[in-house]
């Protein structure tokens, strides 16, 4: 273990001052993968999607009032609460107060996504900037003496360890963050199927001589 813990070491060492940037930008990868990993597993464990199917059906047969206390008891799943600002605001703006309420729930699901983006693209130029650095350390050395070959293959190896660096970084981050932008393309989508399902249900209801309107008005809180 102390082996590889030195040889860790002087590989750091040896990529040379670019080294520490490319460090931050590792670590503060791992933490946004952590972070984002951690929330699409909140949100699985939230959803209910058994509790959705029967508030559609309350909504379908005109029982609104067991509809929005279905949805009200469980604040933690983003879809019942979407459906809920529909439901208890069905008299003001119906699809209005759904679209709000799932822009908000969207907003929490692509937070920090943009980090790994600049991650993706900064490791690379941050690798790259090392190669010049390193590549300009072994021109320098030429012809100085003897120590001419120690310090040459000491800027080749500077530039080589920060462009694999940077490489290695920018791959590491590009595969959770293609991962964690298909979920969101898949929770956008759900979003949007449930809040035109439920505007569809409402809207039959209302041809059924259903008051929405005024079953939501009765939903909202007193005081």
């Amino acid at each position: 273990m102390t082996f590889y813990a030195n040889a860790a070491v002087e590989f750091f060492i040896e990529g040379g001052p670019i080294m520490w940037p490319l460090l931050l930008c590792f670590l503060a990868s791992l933490v946004v993968i952590g972070e984002r990993a951690l929330w699409w597993w909140w949100l699985a464990r939230r959803t209910d999607g058994k509790a959705l199917e029967s508030v559609f059906t309350a909504v379908a047969s005109g029982d609104f009032k067991t509809a929005a206390r279905t949805t009200a008891s469980a604040p933690g799943d983003p879809f019942l609460r979407v459906v809920h600002k529909g439901l208890t605001h069905a008299h003001v703006s119906f699809l209005g107060a759904m679209q709000l309420e799932a822009s908000k729930v969207l907003h929490q699901a692509e937070k920090r996504l943009w980090l790994l983006a600049a991650f993706i693209t900064l490791a690379p130029f941050l690798g790259l900037l090392g190669t010049v650095t390193g590549i300009r350390i072994s021109f320098e050395a030429l012809g100085v003496g003897e120590l001419a070959a120690t310090r040459v293959t000491g800027g080749i190896a500077e530039a080589l360890i920060a462009t694999i660096c940077g490489l290695v970084i920018a791959i590491l981050c590009l595969l959770p963050y293609s991962f964690f932008n298909r979920c969101l393309s898949d929770f956008r989508s759900r979003l949007e199927q449930t809040i035109n399902h439920l505007e569809l249900l409402c809207e039959s209801a209302r041809q059924r001589g259903f008051d929405v309107a005024e079953a939501a008005r009765q939903e909202q809180p007193r005081g």
